[in-house]
């Protein structure tokens, strides 16, 4: 596959963004094999020091647990703006 030198992919925090902003949750194998991030924690606590207003909810059966992260709300100002 070939891809124009002008051509912008976007970043793993910003497919993460964009999915929460669309209203889908999402847990750490979810965002490795959509996006192939490995640290999706890294990436909700960026999107928290841009504003977001993200949960967390630990699931899982038996002893093992992860968690699960979804949007409670947009930011108030600023969401579509980029400079």
């Amino acid at each position: 596959m070939r891809f124009r030198a002008n051509q912008r992919h976007a970043s793993q925090e910003e497919q993460v963004e964009s999915a929460l902003l669309r209203g889908e949750s999402m847990t750490p194998l979810e965002a490795l094999k959509r996006f192939g991030a490995f640290r999706l924690s890294a990436i909700i606590f960026n999107l928290r020091e841009k504003g977001h207003d993200i949960s967390t909810e630990m699931v899982g059966n038996g002893n093992r647990k992860y968690a699960m992260y979804k949007l409670k709300k947009t930011r108030t100002s600023g969401v579509n703006s980029r400079k």
